[in-house]
């Protein structure tokens, strides 16, 4: 069964060659989307534990960014 993908894919080969002059391959938007997919299910789980239903920004934040 394919992933829902999480990302804009004509977005992010843009972002890439626009940035960098190179090519995107079908496994990087993949790996993005997974990425995607972690930050908001890390969200999800610090909203609950602080009793909310609202994700917000605090929640997903990473600080190496």
């Amino acid at each position: 069964m394919m992933a829902d993908v999480l990302v804009v894919t004509s977005k992010v080969k843009k972002f890439i060659k626009e940035k960098a002059g190179c090519n995107t391959s079908a496994e990087t938007i993949d790996v993005l989307s997974k990425a995607v997919e972690r930050l908001c299910q890390k969200g999800v789980d610090s909203a609950k534990a602080d009793g909310r239903k609202t994700v917000m920004a605090r929640d997903i934040v990473i600080d190496h960014l």
